[in-house]
């Protein structure tokens, strides 16, 4: 059976692309879940990654799970993370790679360089994909996921305290079509948590504020996070501003 890699990160792109490797019959080797040492990596999501862990756990995956720190410089760290699946591969063996690059070409070449050192393929499954059909597929496909950071105009913060659904991606692709950002925050936008998705066993349950770090920047703040068999998200989901929106609503 072909044995996979995964990157993982919290966000949607990777448990999509993880799930997706699952449905597809691939036989999990291991999962790497990167923490950059600074905020501005150029290849890594930063935002919480640690529950990552979290999630793996609620897949049921935990024995195939394994942090990597890298230092979040630019070029450095795709090194680092290099090193960190030559090791897997030694160690463990795979035939695939997966990501979930979606349109970032920095990241994608990087890896299929990566890949090729290794004698692996790599598994792209949302790879130049419509961006605005992603995002209704992730919630067909029953990916329930909160926006943890915000970064560009257009963004309301208010969509950082409810579970993306449908009314929410017509929302969200709406005000990118206005104010010209990517509707998948694939140019680091914004960044996301899932909270629970078609291979999790449980519910990943989150208790935090948003706090404003910008004009237009807000983080969500986790001071709990934890496991629940709570069917739904919102049974266990308790986020709140800890700021004055001071312009307008969009």
């Amino acid at each position: 059976m072909t044995k996979f890699c995964s990157l993982l990160s919290g966000g949607k792109d990777s448990n999509y692309a993880l799930y997706r490797a699952l449905m597809e019959g691939l036989e999990p080797a291991c999962i790497l879940v990167a923490k950059p040492l600074r905020s501005d990596s150029w290849m890594f999501h930063v935002p919480n990654v640690d529950l990552a862990l979290l999630q793996v756990q609620a897949m049921g995956l935990e024995e195939y799970a394994e942090r990597v720190t890298v230092s979040g410089v630019k070029e450095r760290e795709v090194e680092e993370i290099a090193e960190a699946l030559r090791r897997a591969k030694r160690r463990i063996g795979f035939d695939v790679i997966v990501v979930g690059a979606v349109a970032s070409r920095y990241q994608y070449e990087r890896i299929s360089r990566i890949a090729d050192e290794l004698g692996v393929d790599v598994y792209a499954p949302a790879w130049m994909i419509n961006q605005e059909d992603y995002m209704r597929l992730l919630v067909k496909e029953g990916f329930q996921f909160i926006i943890t950071k915000i970064s560009t105009l257009g963004l309301p913060p208010r969509l950082m305290t409810t579970v993306i659904d449908y009314e929410r991606v017509e929302e969200i692709i709406r005000l990118a079509r206005k104010y010209g950002f990517n509707p998948s925050f694939e140019g680091g936008e914004a960044e996301t948590l899932v909270l629970k998705a078609p291979h999790y066993k449980k519910t990943l349950c989150v208790e935090g504020s948003i706090k404003q770090v910008g004009p237009y920047e807000y983080e969500l703040d986790v001071v709990k996070a934890w496991l629940s068999d709570a069917g739904e998200p919102r049974n266990c989901l308790s986020i709140y501003e800890s700021f004055t929106v001071r312009h307008s609503v969009l």
